[in-house]
């Protein structure tokens, strides 16, 4: 069985250091790249063409959003999976909408990230299960008769339009 290629972008080192030694100490896995900014991992992503990229949303010089979609351009057989500390599923719904088809939070386990990992490599569409929860307690504490989890501000509906190729937001 070939080895899963991985590439993982993260502006923290000892996330980057703690990931690689996670999935590298699993005979599936093979970390190819570590990216500390958004410009390298496209640019690796590009060169090396990994089966999955773990992307941060949190990034220089320019966001996650920004970066995967350039990745998607530039790598299009690569999957990403976007993960974040922050855990609201609005992020992940503007990672889906970038071309990401994972996504993770921080506080997600080494074990939900290698089943992340080995789901969007065979082709699903994973989605951890503290989004999941938050999905669910916000449709499930919604006021009124028709709870509708589209009902976002104005500024939570620009953070998930999608960014014209090339279009850099100040964040």
């Amino acid at each position: 069985m070939d080895k899963i290629n991985i590439l993982i972008a993260d502006d923290h080192k000892l996330t980057r250091e703690a990931w690689s030694f996670v999935l590298n100490s699993d005979p599936r896995f093979h970390v190819i790249s570590e990216c500390g900014n958004a410009d390298e991992a496209v640019n690796e992503a590009k060169a090396k063409n990994p089966h999955v990229v773990l992307m941060d949303i949190n990034m220089e010089p320019f966001s996650g959003f920004v970066a995967t979609e350039r990745i998607r351009v530039e790598s299009p057989s690569s999957k990403i999976i976007g993960i974040s500390m922050d855990t609201n599923p609005e992020y992940a719904i503007k990672m889906f909408k970038m071309g990401a088809v994972g996504y993770l939070t921080k506080n997600s386990s080494s074990e939900e990230m290698i089943n992340a990992v080995l789901g969007v490599n065979r082709g699903t569409k994973y989605i951890c299960q503290e989004i999941k929860d938050n999905i669910s307690d916000q449709f499930l504490n919604a006021k009124g008769p028709n709870p509708n989890l589209n009902s976002l501000t104005r500024r939570k509906y620009k953070l998930l339009l999608p960014l014209p190729m090339g279009f850099h937001p100040e964040e």
